[in-house]
């Protein structure tokens, strides 16, 4: 059964209201209402699963050179918010959850010390210099929080995302209860058949590929699949995915789309 509305995602928590990938902008989201929230991970040179979308650093923080290249200590002294323009408004005491660096088990701690029910969207991301070693660090990472058994008793419900099928493979073999989302920006054969790569669960279309595509999330539902559609920002494109009946909507502005879902709801 479908839900009454599509779940709301915080893209990298939120990435148009606070600096993206920060513990504050997770925090803001999930105050805001959001269902759940996404991030990226990538592997340390030293084995730690950090909360960074691009390969560099040169976009997000005061840093140079690759994430994969650093260690964990050496990624915890960077900024990696105060070139955003919200951080001007950040008292001091407050600072370090809207600059400091994020990882993956800071971020689940957070989430699970909430107690209430939250999704989290994990994207893995490829090519890496690491290549399984990602999906099995962030599998052992799952573990030990016990968030490898999808259960209404567990208040974070976890599930993978990746533009790479092979990384979903891996998944399925490592945790085979673990939901996963292909990531697409084009339309490999056959996805547009309602078909999906082994491994893979549910379909997830960027949002530039469902307006050229306005029947692809109608085929895929038809063929049984969920779809969550990225990066849905922009009024109209909420209108277009809305319409066509998106499971999921993953958003820089989770309280926007938030809104205009309850201004929408029948009274």
């Amino acid at each position: 059964m479908r839900p009454a509305r599509p779940l709301v995602f915080a893209h990298r928590g939120g990435a148009d209201a606070l600096p993206e990938h920060t513990l504050a902008a997770y925090l803001r989201a999930l105050a805001d209402g959001a269902d759940g929230v996404e991030c990226d991970v990538r592997l340390t040179r030293d084995g730690h699963l950090v909360c960074v979308h691009d390969r560099r650093l040169n976009r997000t923080s005061n840093g140079t050179g690759r994430v994969s290249r650093k260690t964990l200590a050496e990624l915890d002294e960077l900024d990696f918010g105060s070139w955003h323009a919200a951080a001007a408004d950040v008292a001091e005491e407050e600072l370090v959850e809207h600059t400091r660096l994020l990882t993956l088990d800071r971020l689940l701690q957070a989430l699970c010390e909430r107690n209430r029910p939250v999704r989290l969207l994990i994207e893995t991301k490829h090519p890496s210099r690491y290549g399984a070693e990602v999906e099995r660090k962030l599998v052992e990472t799952l573990r030990r929080y016990g968030l490898l058994e999808p259960s209404p008793a567990v208040p974070v419900q976890v599930t993978v995302m990746s533009f790479a099928a092979l990384a979903l493979r891996r998944i399925r073999a490592l945790a085979p209860t673990i939901p996963t989302v292909y990531l697409l920006e084009i339309l490999p054969p056959g996805v547009s058949r309602g078909r999906l790569p082994f491994g893979a669960r549910i379909a997830g279309p960027g949002v530039g590929l469902v307006r050229s595509r306005r029947n692809l999330i109608p085929t895929l539902r038809a063929a049984g699949l969920q779809t969550y559609v990225w990066t849905v920002n922009e009024e109209r494109d909420l209108d277009m995915v809305l319409a066509a009946g998106a499971d999921g909507i993953i958003t820089d502005r989770p309280g926007f789309v938030i809104e205009r879902l309850e201004s929408a709801r029948p009274v």
